[in-house]
């Protein structure tokens, strides 16, 4: 496949999600952003300009995903040349204080919504030999740290999720990408409060957002003959 002309980005309303999406649409990539915060979205939209279709969804929401991935091939075709799963939520808290509620919601957004957007997509990649997947996981998806039942548990199935389709599509065309970062500076931190959890990063020691989109786009602009299997982030 040549460089990528269309892209679909989750999450893609702040964080990673939106340097991604930035860093592809200012190297002329088309690019499906989706986020739950409509106001929000369409704002970071604004700063990519026409070559962004925004597209208000809770990816953990079946009904929602499914008709926002149906705008995506309206827009962008039958699938889009690289796909970006980024959506996730991040909460802390002792396994025996977790919800099960909450930790079915996490597996929901975090795990199940990959899995869905790889399935509505894969079989037009694989039918056109071409694409690229690219996960985004998480130092917890091989560390395991107190308080992450419910985001470990859907970051380690991610990697799970990522080894079998990188073991299942060699030699299609398609490409598969692990991106798994350290602590990141994003909101997905604001909700967190730090007087009541021990031990965790601060701000000057996490990665930049864009760092991570940087290693999306090195992954994706590779020649067709070469996957890039995972790439691992930390702050050095």
């Amino acid at each position: 496949m040549s460089a990528p002309r269309t892209a679909l980005v989750t999450g893609a309303s702040r964080g990673i999600g939106l340097a991604v999406a930035q860093s592809l649409g200012d190297r002329g990539v088309r690019v499906a952003m989706l986020a739950r915060d409509a106001t929000r979205l369409h704002e970071a939209a604004s700063t990519i300009g026409q070559r962004a279709l925004a597209i208000p969804c809770d990816v953990g929401h079946t009904a929602e995903l499914d008709a926002a991935l149906q705008r995506v091939r309206d827009g962008l075709g039958d699938a889009p040349d690289v796909v970006v799963n980024n959506a996730g939520l991040f909460a802390l808290a002792r396994v025996d204080e977790t919800e099960p509620a909450d930790f079915l919601r996490a597996l929901e957004t975090n795990l199940v919504a990959a899995f869905r957007v790889v399935h509505a997509f894969l079989p037009a990649m694989r039918e056109r030999g071409g694409g690229h997947l690219v996960t985004i996981g998480s130092i917890a998806d091989r560390f395991a740290f107190p308080e992450n039942g419910a985001y470990s548990a859907s970051k380690y199935g991610l990697r799970g999720l990522h080894e079998v389709l990188r073991a299942e599509l060699a030699g299609t065309g398609v490409r598969a990408t692990l991106i798994s970062p350290g602590p990141v500076d994003t909101p997905i931190w604001d909700a967190i409060d730090h007087t009541r959890h021990s031990g965790l990063p601060t701000t000057s020691r996490m990665l930049g957002a864009d760092a991570v989109a940087d290693a999306v786009v090195y992954a994706v602009m590779q020649p067709s003959s070469v996957n890039v299997d995972e790439l691992r982030l930390s702050r050095s």
